[in-house]
């Protein structure tokens, strides 16, 4: 157990019990733990392999490389279809997580042979990404925002392209275009502050 941790199992939440008893599966399959974008993050060998996480309805174990395990009990959960590589198993009671226990370090003890073999997740590359029309006429009207966009890293223009692409209206997402053109100029990404 990692102390710089603590802080996550010691709050509280709807989910304590069940984080509790998370972090205890995950530990005794020998992981490191460590605090990763506010999460308990377990490690092999300095790579990721599982997180614990929570939201309203659910709280859930996060495989990094879940798309490769074999998932045979079909628990892994696609949390939205632009998540290409991550999978969850979710749970809404510490009874569900007790019941699977066996499971759970069979998943965990799966991913971590994907990580010591070296299995990597073909990720679409961004140009494979939905471009909106709307942005793709302020890449057109614009040359110094077309070559300030592709001066981004490849992750950074996967992030705007989607956070584009999600509203219905042409109106919101030409909205937040706008919004989002001084961050483009700067070199950051959506969530970079």
């Amino acid at each position: 157990m990692n102390p710089k941790v603590d802080w996550f199992f010691d709050k509280d939440t709807k989910w304590q019990a069940e984080y509790k008893h998370l972090r205890n599966i995950v530990l005794e399959c020998g992981l490191t733990e460590e605090l990763k974008w506010g999460c308990p993050c377990y490690t092999f060998k300095g790579t990721n392999i599982v997180l614990i996480h929570g939201f309203k309805e659910y709280c859930a174990y996060l495989f990094h490389k879940g798309v490769l395990l074999k998932d045979t009990e079909k628990i892994l959960i696609q949390q939205t279809e632009n998540v290409q590589s991550a999978r969850q198993i979710r749970f809404t009671s510490l009874e569900e997580i007790t019941e699977k226990e066996t499971i759970l370090k069979a998943y965990i003890y799966e991913a971590i042979e994907v990580e010591k073999a070296g299995l990597k997740v073909e990720l679409k590359k961004t140009k494979e990404f939905n471009m909106p029309e709307e942005f793709q006429k302020a890449l057109d009207e614009n040359p110094d925002l077309k070559t300030a966009f592709e001066a981004l890293t490849p992750g950074r223009q996967r992030g705007y392209l989607l956070h584009f692409s999600q509203p219905k209206q042409p109106k919101t997402r030409e909205a937040r275009i706008e919004k989002c053109k001084p961050m483009i100029f700067e070199g950051k990404g959506l969530n970079d502050r």
